[in-house]
């Protein structure tokens, strides 16, 4: 039996590209980065290709069962196939895709959330009637619990950074205010000198959905940052130069996250952290130190900018399995 979902729009006429045009130029319109904007145009655009290998090219020809058969076929194709001319084409190398590792659960679970978000957004312009996403399922994710170090791990760490020069000047006041302060690393690196209050002891973050939250910073953290801006800061930034971000890099631009990320495994490797830590390690480190302390998950998932609270309760699992652990290490009986 046909449901609403499955009914052509009196609209049924929409070009698939010009809405996806469309919903593209709401999200620059949004000021989403330029990350989440890419990775929604590849996504859309590959879902584009494979209905056009279904012969369907208008929104109201988009069915439920098409939706399905699309996350179908990201289950049983290899990673190799990320464009759209790769989906057109996949039919015809069956035997080559049996030998490649498929797509993990987790990148066909982003691209069906991007297509929900486009039909979402279709449904809201009155483009078509109701959605064919609903009621498709995403793949079921393993539930893994985040990294995180202890606060004796966080100490060395940080305080491997000694601040001789500009750039670790800056590297110890980002990686104290990520901790401090629970941010996504591009979070921090998003931050503009205006963002920060050394008066009220907060920061102004930007969160995921260009959510503005503002969050407390921790004294030891604010006095990295204020040691960075006024000793670290200066020796960065370009002569008569108008840059607002907070963290630059050599060349007194933006700093990039691939910098973080070549910056920290210096450091770990120098203070002897585990394996695999990263930025966002940190941001893991402050959920699960805090919930430790005493926070609850409300106040948590607040600091966090979690949009559910059953995001911020995987935590609850870490410390968990982290006073399992103890309990073993220390227990005679254990």
């Amino acid at each position: 039996m046909r449901t609403e979902a499955d009914e052509a729009s009196p609209l049924s006429g929409i070009d698939i590209d010009r809405a996806m045009t469309a919903f593209l130029g709401g999200l620059v319109a949004a000021d989403y980065s330029v990350r989440t904007i890419k990775a929604a145009s590849t996504d859309l655009r590959q879902f584009a290709g494979f209905l056009g290998t279904r012969g369907i090219t208008h929104l109201g020809e988009i069915k439920r069962a098409d939706v399905a058969a699309f996350i179908t076929m990201l289950a049983d194709r290899p990673q190799s196939y990320e464009s759209v001319s790769d989906v057109a084409q996949a039919g015809q190398h069956e035997g080559a895709a049996s030998k490649t590792p498929t797509l993990a659960r987790s990148t066909i679970a982003r691209k069906l959330s991007e297509v929900r978000g486009f039909l979402g957004f279709c449904v809201e312009e009155g483009l078509i009637v109701s959605s064919p996403a609903v009621g498709v399922s995403s793949p079921k994710l393993p539930r893994r619990l985040p990294q995180v170090l202890t606060p004796s791990q966080v100490s060395e760490l940080l305080e491997s950074i000694k601040g001789r020069n500009a750039l670790e000047l800056r590297d110890r006041a980002l990686f104290e205010l990520i901790y401090s302060s629970g941010l996504r690393c591009q979070e921090a690196l998003d931050l503009q000198l205006r963002d920060v209050s050394f008066s009220s002891c907060e920061v102004r973050a930007k969160g995921k959905g260009r959510k503005v939250r503002v969050v407390p910073v921790g004294a030891l953290a604010l006095g990295a940052l204020q040691r960075y801006l006024r000793e670290g800061r200066t020796r960065l930034v370009g002569v008569g130069a108008q840059e607002e971000h907070v963290f630059l890099s050599r060349t007194g631009r933006p700093l990039s996250s691939s910098d973080v990320q070549r910056r920290l495994a210096r450091y770990l490797a120098r203070a002897g952290a585990p394996a695999g830590t990263s930025p966002h390690t940190l941001r893991h480190s402050f959920a699960t130190h805090l919930l430790e302390g005493g926070a609850d998950l409300r106040s948590i998932q607040e600091l966090l900018g979690h949009s559910s609270l059953r995001t911020t309760q995987v935590y609850a699992h870490v410390s968990a399995a982290h006073l399992r652990k103890a309990y073993r290490r220390a227990h005679p009986r254990a």
